[in-house]
């Protein structure tokens, strides 16, 4: 067992790629990914499971088809499963996302934008 904190600031410093998560633990079955993220991402759900988005670093909205939520640094919200959502960010936002492992980052849409999982930093 390891006794070392991780650091977000290092772990962020460590890729420059925007909607590529990079785990940096996990937990039971669920993994902690940094993300940093710009732009707008793809409309896309989860079936199978909740998703966590927690905003470290900047602004993120996440858009859905009936409305908006707006995330500021330390705030998180919790997408429940199947629900439809696109996240996006006008300039530079770093979160982490929470959420079981193996869980693709565009769910069932097939994008450029889809990330290899499993990446650790």
């Amino acid at each position: 067992m390891k006794f070392d904190a991780i650091n977000f600031k290092d772990k962020f410093s460590k890729f420059t790629e925007h909607w590529s998560p990079r785990v940096v633990a996990e937990m039971n079955d669920y993994q902690f990914k940094l993300v940093k993220v710009e732009g707008e991402f793809v409309w896309h759900d989860h079936p199978d499971t909740d998703e966590v988005f927690i905003v470290l670093e900047g602004i993120l909205n996440i858009e859905f088809r009936d409305g908006l939520v707006t995330l500021n640094s330390g705030e998180m919200f919790v997408i429940p499963k199947g629900v439809e959502h696109k996240p996006v960010a006008n300039s530079e936002c770093k979160i982490m996302i929470v959420e079981p492992k193996g869980v693709v980052n565009t769910g069932d849409s097939e994008s450029e934008l889809t990330a290899k999982n499993d990446v650790w930093v």
